[in-house]
């Protein structure tokens, strides 16, 4: 994996003032992309929350992270909210760094996203990526990841394949982010040792009590950032809709409650993400400056009468 490059391409023109609303056909619906992560679906939740408020119509898809990278690419996605870097440090050279993709703004930081195991493990010394082939057996050989096609596990994968910490023995066993979840509670519940992709923001870092293997940042990088990217064009076509991704950050805090709602609650994102914005109506001043309703309106007053 090569190191994150703080390098940020982005595309200023008609995002920092004032512009026309987004009166071309093609701007009227919002395609976002979601890889199936309860992190992408809070995020995607407020920008629907956002955009719909505003005129618009919005529809996500459920895709592999390589097939948002190419439909970001082909024009068949507008934006994904899901850039987690270092970890997609792979797909921003074969796709951003060359101008495919266009990179509009950061949303979050601080991010996590390596191995972890459930805290009886770490208790009994494993802490590092360097320990776990010495408890191969009470591993069973095994390394828990999302999936396939994520990052994270092109990165589990190549640590295999090259023999790296003397796991080259070790299988990769590849599913969705629940099912994972769903074998790690298994194993917690007999006390079974696991290791398994974690990452915050995440409610599993408030369901478990788990905790990062160390030893791993030459793959998964250490504290991460998360971007927002769109097709090429896109500012240019739809600039105010443009705007408002580009102004979208985010918090640790704010997904990690979010999410926590849905599990706890069992409601859906939408639910959570309208229910968080009522919560905290300030976050609107930064998300909707220089932001219209598509037909001109003014935004703050369409947001707040949807809520």
């Amino acid at each position: 994996m090569h190191k994150f490059s703080a390098t940020v391409l982005t595309l200023a023109l008609g995002l920092g003032t004032a512009h026309a609303a987004d009166s071309d056909t093609q701007c009227s619906t919002v395609k976002l992309a979601d890889p199936g992560w309860s992190d992408i679906a809070s995020t995607n939740a407020i920008a629907r929350l956002l955009l719909e408020s505003l005129g618009y119509q919005v529809k996500i898809d459920s895709l592999a992270v390589p097939i948002i990278y190419g439909g970001l690419k082909d024009g068949r996605v507008d934006a994904f909210l899901g850039n987690w870097m270092p970890a997609q440090q792979g797909f921003h050279d074969r796709f951003v760094a060359n101008g495919d993709v266009l990179r509009l703004a950061r949303n979050l930081e601080g991010t996590e996203f390596t191995l972890a195991v459930p805290d009886y493990v770490w208790n009994a010394g494993i802490k590092d990526f360097a320990d776990l082939q010495r408890n191969a057996e009470r591993f069973d050989r095994k390394l828990y990841g999302i999936g396939s096609g994520a990052p994270a596990n092109l990165s589990l994968k190549a640590i295999i394949a090259n023999n790296e910490f003397d796991l080259g023995q070790w299988k990769l066993i590849e599913s969705s982010e629940q099912a994972m979840l769903t074998q790690v509670d298994r194993a917690v519940k007999k006390q079974q040792f696991i290791t398994f992709l974690g990452w915050t923001p995440h409610p599993m870092n408030v369901k478990l009590k788990m905790h990062y293997l160390t030893g791993g940042e030459q793959w998964f990088g250490n504290k991460g950032e998360v971007y927002t990217l769109v097709r090429n064009g896109y500012p240019q076509a739809c600039p105010n809709a443009a705007k408002l991704l580009a102004n979208l950050r985010f918090s640790l805090e704010m997904e990690n409650s979010i999410m926590a709602e849905v599990v706890d609650k069992k409601v859906s994102f939408d639910d959570a993400a309208r229910a968080w914005v009522k919560a905290h109506p300030e976050r609107l001043e930064g998300w909707l400056a220089g932001v219209t309703t598509k037909t001109d309106g003014d935004a703050s007053e369409a947001v707040r009468a949807k809520l």
